[in-house]
């Protein structure tokens, strides 16, 4: 189920998680950046695939202007929402950084040779979880430049 904050935010961040404890750091760290960003969660790849192409239940969910994904979780996990996204003709332009646990080698060189934007592992630290994520929606909202989105 999509939970959103404001249609109206400077950036749009749709979070593909299935751990709530970790949707709710990424939502409290977003907060403490008062960085205007609206973020919306679905739990796992069938409901992000979902949500982008506007399909029930999420015919008027905003376009997101990043995608931050999980990649273990149930149904359809990271791996093959990003291969799909990154397969999809009307999709493939969607950013999507994937934010994990996992720092291995291998799932760091498959995510960027599937099409990912950026690679984060997750810190263990609370402190540091928050600050990773602080300076992730800094990078997107003032030092990055992408195209409208809207074209």
């Amino acid at each position: 189920m999509t939970k959103t904050q404001t249609s109206e935010a400077a950036l749009k961040v749709l979070l593909v998680e299935d751990e709530p404890a970790d949707a709710h750091l990424v939502r409290l760290a977003f907060q403490e950046s008062q960085l205007d960003i609206a973020l919306d969660l679905v739990v796992d790849g069938r409901e992000a695939l979902a949500y982008l192409k506007k399909q029930p239940p999420f015919t008027t969910a905003p376009t997101p202007g990043l995608i931050l994904l999980d990649l273990n979780m149930p149904r359809m996990n990271g791996r093959e929402f990003l291969a799909a996204v990154k397969a999809d003709p009307e999709l493939k332009r969607f950013p999507v950084v994937v934010l994990t646990t996992s720092d291995a080698e291998k799932d760091i060189e498959s995510c960027y040779d599937m099409g990912a934007s950026g690679y984060i592992t997750k810190p263990i630290d609370i402190d540091q979880f928050i600050q990773v994520i602080k300076s992730l929606g800094d990078y997107w909202i003032n030092i990055l430049q992408l195209p409208d989105s809207n074209q």
